[in-house]
């Protein structure tokens, strides 16, 4: 097995995949799976599980101990926080054996944020720029720029790109980026 070139592996960690972009680190105890495709510039932190057929964008953090399965795929600039867990059987059982074309499929568009210890149920979409509180379960569809906590997690707000809470005529005091609700399954358009 040969490092691809251009990514940085820890002595400890195991690269199994030769898809992984160039300028990625890959750090202690991580372990990603041949078929896994990770793009460029990505942070895999230690202990980090990786499996073949996940599918991870450019620039990219996975912090520490972060489970990301099969039929998974993080948009770039997708931030996941430690602890963070995906599914993608949603009746599992162990005396049942489902093979990936079988498995619900999770997208977390570009830009989203997945706090520490959140679960992400399979099926579901985090839209793009949406923030995931820590510890929230999320069971349904997050929209685009939305602020969900809780177990189910809920909205209880609206976040711009730059990450801070918009405020009631969803500009952002931080950035100064206007939005524009499309409603609210769909979620934000940013305005500059």
């Amino acid at each position: 097995m040969t490092t691809p070139a251009g990514v940085f592996l820890h002595p400890n960690a195991l690269c199994e995949s030769d898809d992984v972009g160039s300028g990625t680190r890959v750090w202690a105890f991580a372990h990603v799976l041949p078929g896994a495709v990770i793009g460029s510039d990505c942070n895999i932190c230690d202990h980090a599980f990786v499996e073949g057929g996940a599918v991870i964008g450019d620039r990219v953090t996975i912090k520490n101990a972060v489970l990301v399965w099969v039929g998974v795929t993080l948009e770039d600039d997708v931030f996941v926080g430690p602890n963070a867990i995906f599914t993608n059987d949603f009746v599992p059982r162990a005396h049942v054996k489902r093979g990936p074309e079988e498995l619900l499929r999770t997208l977390v568009e570009e830009g989203a944020s997945i706090g520490a210890n959140a679960t992400i149920v399979c099926g579901t979409t985090v839209g793009a720029n949406a923030f995931v509180g820590a510890g929230a379960v999320v069971i349904r569809d997050v929209p685009a720029h939305a602020l969900v906590v809780g177990n189910p997690a809920r909205r209880i707000a609206w976040v711009c790109r730059c990450g801070a809470r918009l405020d009631g005529l969803l500009a952002c005091p931080d950035c100064g980026a206007g939005h524009e609700l499309i409603s609210d399954e769909a979620g934000l358009v940013a305005l500059r």
